[in-house]
């Protein structure tokens, strides 16, 4: 799964890495950023490509409040063309999530959950798989929500967890995106073993309050 990310990088540099013809979100930098907070989303509408703000959990259409259930932060890839909350949403609003890294936590016999920071090899960003969904409460309330796709971990993060997110490749936002037909189901799937470096970092992680670019400091 992916319960926590950080995304650092200034917004132009993020709408520039997207090639997103609109911004409609502003963000600051963030070192830990949480469930439930907004987070800047590449979405595709209308043919254009769109940089905009979400909310980080998915909320169906049947929730009365946003809170009426599960905070659905990931969608696994082998079930969400199964799931009636997902399943709408990966054929026809699919987006990508920036980040800088994400936060894992391994549990070890004997000894608590470990959180690790994992963080691509040769680049400065990734984009996780996502899909959205516009939510209107009884009361007329709305509200952009998004989850990040997950999938069996491989074998460059499995001793770590069991699972990872789906991260898409810049040459494929496009096909993410929908802009370029079908075929976006190829694309969940792990990526190359050597993609990821990642390091232990501290238990401050754990406090969704605390932020700051110490957070991801290798643990010493």
């Amino acid at each position: 799964m992916c319960g926590r990310f950080a995304l650092t990088l200034p917004c132009n540099a993020v709408a520039n890495w997207f090639d997103v013809t609109q911004v409609k979100a502003s963000f600051e930098p963030r070192y830990n950023i949480c469930p439930t907070m907004g987070v800047p989303v590449a979405v595709t509408y209308e043919g254009v490509r769109h940089l905009v703000q979400m909310r980080w959990g998915f909320t169906p259409t049947w929730y009365k409040t946003l809170n009426d259930g599960p905070i659905l932060i990931n969608a696994r890839a082998e079930t969400i063309v199964e799931k009636p909350a997902f399943r709408s949403a990966v054929r026809n609003r699919r987006c990508l999530i920036p980040a800088d890294g994400f936060y894992e936590w391994h549990r070890e016999k004997g000894k608590g959950k470990e959180p690790w920071y994992i963080y691509p090899n040769d680049a400065e960003l990734m984009a996780f798989a996502g899909i959205w969904q516009v939510w209107i409460g009884p009361d007329g309330a709305r509200s952009v929500t998004c989850a990040i796709v997950t999938i069996e971990a491989g074998d460059g993060l499995a001793h770590i967890h069991h699972r990872e997110p789906v991260t898409v490749k810049q040459k494929d936002f496009g096909l993410w995106l929908g802009e370029e037909g079908k075929g976006a189901a190829a694309l969940m799937q792990s990526v190359n073993p050597n993609s990821f470096a990642q390091h232990r970092v501290g238990l401050e992680v754990n406090s969704g309050h605390v932020d700051g670019p110490e957070l991801r400091y290798p643990l010493s």
